[in-house]
This record gives C-alpha cells, sequence and structure tokens, in this order.
C-alpha cells in the first residue's frame, strides 16, 4: 500500500550563497536610495519602499525571484503547498529582512565613527541567518519560519557563482602557464 504524500524534498542552496544574494539585493536597494542619503528619514523611507518592492512586489511576479536569487539560481516558495507565497507572506517575510537591513544600513553609516556600534547593529540580522546555521536539515532562517516559506535552488537564472568560479579557475590555469 502506498502513502498518500511523499514529501518533497528540493535541493538546499547554501547559507553562503542565500548571503550573498541578500547582499546583491541589499546593495541594488542602496544605489536607489543613496540619492537620497543626507536626508534622514526620508532615505529610509525610500530605502524600505525599494526593498519591499524588489523583494515582495517584484518577486511575486518574478517567479519568487529577487535580482540577488536570480543571479544565483535561487527561489522562494510557500514551505507547505511547494508554490510562489503570496503577497501576505512575502510581507511577513521582508519586512523581518528589512528590519535587519537598515539596521545595517544605519551601521555603514556609523561605521566611520563607531566601528563597534556598527558591529553591533548587525547582529540582528546575524542571529536571524544564525537559524539556519542550527537547522541542517531544513535550513529556515528566523523570517522563513515566521512566514513559512523557503529558500530552493531553482533552474531559472544566471548562475553568477558558477561563471565567478569558471574565470577564476580560467584565471589561475593563465597564471601557471
Amino acid at each position: 500500500m502506498e502513502p498518500e504524500f511523499t514529501p518533497t524534498r528540493f535541493p538546499k542552496v547554501p547559507i553562503w550563497r542565500r548571503g550573498a544574494a541578500f547582499a546583491i539585493d541589499f546593495v541594488a536597494v542602496l544605489l536607489i536610495s543613496l540619492p537620497f542619503a543626507g536626508w534622514g528619514f526620508v532615505q529610509i523611507l525610500v530605502f524600505a519602499a525599494a526593498w519591499l518592492g524588489m523583494r515582495v512586489v517584484y518577486a511575486t511576479s518574478n517567479h519568487g525571484q529577487t535580482l540577488g536569487r536570480w543571479a544565483l539560481d535561487m527561489k522562494v516558495i510557500d514551505a507547505k503547498y511547494h508554490r510562489i507565497p503570496g503577497i501576505l507572506e512575502l510581507t511577513k517575510r521582508e519586512g523581518i529582512t528589512l528590519l535587519g537591513a537598515i539596521l545595517i544600513l544605519f551601521g555603514l553609516g556609523a561605521a566611520l565613527q563607531n566601528l563597534f556600534f556598527a558591529f553591533l547593529l548587525g547582529i540582528p540580522l546575524g542571529a536571524d541567518f544564525s537559524l539556519a546555521w542550527a537547522d541542517p536539515e531544513r535550513q529556515q532562517a528566523f523570517h522563513d519560519n515566521v512566514a513559512r516559506t523557503m529558500v530552493v535552488q531553482s533552474r531559472r537564472g544566471y548562475s553568477l557563482d558558477l561563471r565567478v568560479k569558471k574565470l577564476v579557475a580560467m584565471l589561475q590555469q593563465r597564471m601557471k602557464q
């Protein structure tokens, strides 16, 4: 007799790739909000709007991929139904990461004056992602658990990490000759 439900196993995404995709998205949104750098609260509002626009609205219409996730061949799916999450789930998920990203933004501004303070502002985002390291089976960060989402590998993307590895190998080969 066959079981009614067979759990689907998706290829895991290494934590460093998730961090790299986050960094790509962070830099893209930072470049959008950079013209408002001297305006304080306005920069935070522009940063938040661009963050939610890219990581919620754009991801909903782009198969669960943002710029960073597309560059590194991964997407966000609903953990229960294995489909692209809705706007509410993505908003919950990205609201939590937005708070960490804003603290990192403050940390970058404070790094010139007090490096220790800048380090302290990065701790909440590090704690969020450390849950993914602590759970090697599911690899879900805190924001994934709250929104009931997961990050899986995708065939759709640019494969930036593989292209960089290939370029580095080619450069090393030329240096040996």
